[in-house]
């Protein structure tokens, strides 16, 4: 899905002239200019993106060819410009399988190679038909979506354009970054600038790429590098507003502090003081089941529904998600039948467990129920699903329960997402 937001796209005459309006406006202006200050950009210890090629060795001449006649025939030329793209495509993907173990271990490199170079030619030819305008649209808005969430501490309550100020200003040196960074792994000039529309195609491909990189970190996890230069962002970020936190608590005599302790700022310290404490414990299992929603719904080609998932999570209103997400009213109420659907299928076939122990609502808690609640339940169901329920309840594997009720894999998944539907409405019924 291309997932695009009006007010990244919009430009007018008078937004020009503010910091937050986007610079690249022309090809030359992608880079930044010789007397432009550039800021010392972070960089995450644990694995660096950038590469150091000691002396990269020329392409392989027959990849070079196959690339150079598809790309040729899809732009209408093969001058001198478009070989160099292609070269330096080429050159690419065979440091990536260079450096790659298992694709050396295949036996097969080329093979990967030619993949891998048609991939990056897809790419770059995608932006292309679209344009250098419409590109570079597409490009800061698929990017802004990505750090959407990130770009703001987590406990910071930013509304929509707040938000788009802050990815302002980290896109642009982002754009910096990624310049640099193609200029180098692609042993061009510290002064380069893509000049025609093939070679901002290919800037734009490579900047895309640049920050779907994912960086190995210290607990063994990885993340994608533009959330991390965001997060990284996000903690610079100065605090809001300080506050005297024992002065919250006081009580206060004079007239000046009882002026200041019925701010409003004040007020909200204090009722935060003393809410509810969070549950460690409920924390971790919820960031579980989204961690696992999204990695369900990734699996089954629902990218549109991540991107919504990701805006709900960040309390955005209905209007600023259509916003977000360039939806008409009908595109919205079909996108959210479409996840209410797969968030089902979630919570009763992939990860039941989870979701069911995260809602406090696991076999050992009958489902949720009161135990007269359950046991009214119990008598609404066949005698079938009260022998699978029971087996179920007992612990027993799912190969057991084939076995001693005659089931096929399926056949089982199938009944026993039966019955935690059936549970599920006669849990709720009487809420209202």
């Amino acid at each position: 899905m291309n997932v695009q937001t009006q007010a990244i796209h919009t430009s007018t005459a008078n937004q020009s002239e503010q910091k937050s309006t986007p610079k690249y406006v022309s090809t030359t202006e992608l880079t930044p200019k010789p007397e432009a200050v550039e800021k010392d950009l972070e960089t995450i210890p644990t694995a660096s993106p950038e590469v150091n090629p000691e002396a990269t060795p020329a392409p392989n001449a027959a990849l070079v060819a196959v690339l150079l006649e598809e790309l040729g025939s899809q732009v209408g030329n093969t001058s001198s410009r478009v070989l160099a793209v292609v070269q330096r495509m080429a050159a690419e993907v065979e440091r990536i399988c260079r450096k790659s173990d298992r694709i050396q271990a295949t036996g097969d490199v080329y093979t990967w190679q030619l993949s891998l170079g048609r991939h990056r030619l897809e790419k770059c030819l995608q932006y292309y038909q679209l344009g250098s305008r419409q590109g570079r649209k597409e490009l800061h808005s698929n990017l802004s979506v990505m750090v959407y969430r990130h770009i703001a501490p987590a406990k910071a309550q930013l509304n929509f354009s707040a938000r788009y100020n802050l990815i302002e200003d980290f896109l642009q040196d982002f754009y910096i970054e990624s310049i640099k960074a193609f200029r180098r792994e692609s042993e061009l000039p510290s002064d380069y600038q893509p000049r025609t529309q093939l070679e901002l195609s290919e800037y734009m491909a490579f900047t895309e790429q640049y920050a779907k990189r994912r960086i190995n970190l210290f607990n063994g996890f990885s993340q994608q590098l533009i959330i991390l230069r965001a997060q990284n962002f996000a903690k610079r970020q100065p605090a809001e507003t300080s506050v005297d936190i024992e002065a919250a608590v006081e009580t206060q005599k004079t007239e000046e502090g009882l002026s200041h302790s019925r701010s409003a700022i004040m007020q909200q310290l204090r009722a935060h003081l003393v809410s509810e404490a969070i549950d460690p414990a409920e924390s971790v299992l919820r960031d579980r089941v989204v961690a696992e929603l999204i990695k369900y719904l990734e699996a089954q080609g629902q990218s549109e529904c991540v991107d919504y998932l990701s805006l709900k999570l960040s309390d955005l209103s209905a209007a600023e998600i259509d916003d977000v997400l360039q939806l008409t009213p009908r595109q919205r109420d079909y996108l959210q039948q479409r996840f209410k659907y797969h968030v089902e299928k979630f919570a009763h076939t992939a990860q039941w467990e989870l979701v069911h122990q995260w809602l406090g609502a696991d076999l050992d808690q009958k489902l949720g129920m009161v135990s007269q609640k359950w046991q009214v339940f119990f008598t609404t169901l066949t005698l079938e699903q009260q022998q699978l329920l029971e087996l179920k309840h007992s612990q027993y594997a799912d190969d057991q329960i084939c076995k001693l009720l005659s089931y096929t894999p399926k056949q089982l998944q199938k009944r026993w997402t039966t019955i935690l539907t059936l549970a599920s409405k006669f849990r709720n019924q009487d809420q209202g």
